[in-house]
């Protein structure tokens, strides 16, 4: 057995010290030892984006990324993007325009979307398009979710990640 490695970073705005396995994925270590369940699993090969996350701002698919290369790195994950008292305005907007049906990709879809959202806060359909089409969905045909992203920008949704 490799020897273990050691990790400090910020998930969702709090700190974590954890000695993490070399093979192991940044998804296995945040359902696995964290228990931050939201971050799902589907295809393991980086093309469904289910397993989507923030790391340094920029949206990553932790099936990807070893555990390992968070140390000293700030992730958030679809549980961060919830401010303490209920819903974002994304989330809001997702639950309105039923842009959710299974809600298995809906985790992977909503970080998605925040970081987009950051980086250009008023996106056009195709640039919301064009931002969630490694994201699959088998179940709402997409339409609702681009309303849904398209309604929070116009609800200025962008706001910043804990």
């Amino acid at each position: 057995m490799a020897d273990k490695i050691s990790i400090n970073a910020f998930v969702n705005e709090a700190p974590v010290s954890a000695s993490v396995e070399p093979r192991w994925t940044l998804a296995d270590f945040l359902r696995g030892e964290l228990r931050l369940t939201g971050t799902h699993l589907g295809c393991e090969h980086g093309v469904c984006g289910a397993c989507t996350v923030l790391v340094d701002g920029a949206a990553v698919r932790s099936c990807l990324m070893l555990a390992a290369q968070i140390d000293g790195r700030r992730v958030v994950t679809v549980e961060g993007l919830s401010p303490p008292q209920g819903l974002s305005v994304l989330q809001q907007c997702f639950r309105q325009h039923h842009a959710l049906q299974c809600g298995f990709c809906t985790p992977g879809m909503l970080v998605t979307a925040h970081a987009l959202l950051a980086e250009t806060p008023q996106p056009d359909r195709e640039q919301i398009v064009d931002a969630i089409s490694g994201n699959l969905c088998r179940c709402t045909g997409y339409i609702p979710i681009v309303d849904a992203i398209e309604a929070a920008a116009g609800q200025g949704a962008q706001g910043p990640a804990r």
